[in-house]
Parts: C-alpha cells; structure tokens; sequence
C-alpha cells in the first residue's frame, strides 16, 4: 500500500479537480465533509464516520500542499507547542488552553 504524502495527494487533487487557486474553497469542502462526519457519527455508522474524517483530511493535506507545508510536519510542530501548554478540560472530552 502506497504511504500517501501531502504533496502526493496535492498532485492527485490537481490533477483530478484542477489546482485550486483559492484556498478557501478547501476550506469551504472540509466544512461540507466535516457535516457529513457529524451524520455519520450521529447515526452510529462508524466506518462511514471514518471515511468522512479521511475526506477532511485529504483536503487539509491538499490545502497544506498548496501552501508549500508538508500536513505530518505541521501536526508534529503543533503537537509540540500543545504539550508544552496548559490545558483545562471542558468535561466532555475537550477543552482549551490558558
């Protein structure tokens, strides 16, 4: 199985939808396939929950791409940050920093 890469998947995107010259119209999708996740999930449909949360991914990698980042770095970096930060938990399973 081939490890996909966000600059993979940004010459997949561009090559099946043309490249995108606003960013935004990423984002715009993500905000769609991110509902359809919620549906999923409120419907108890797992494995569609978990192709839904692929679709949003792939789209961050193709946006990422596009910026010319690599999305795993970004994760990485940003995971760094947060472990050094103070966080208080919402109760449910989320919270914020302070």
């Amino acid at each position: 199985m081939t490890r996909e890469t966000s600059q993979t998947i940004r010459e997949w995107g561009d090559a099946t939808f043309g490249e995108a010259r606003d960013l935004t119209a990423l984002v715009a999708r993500a905000h769609g396939e991110l509902d359809e996740l919620e549906e999923a999930l409120r419907a108890g449909d797992i494995a569609e929950a978990g192709s839904e949360a692929a679709d949003v991914v792939i789209l961050l990698h193709r946006l990422v791409a596009l910026a010319g980042m690599d999305l795993g770095e970004q994760v990485d970096a940003k995971m760094a940050v947060n472990r050094r930060r103070k966080w208080k938990a919402a109760g449910d399973g989320t919270g914020g920093h302070v």
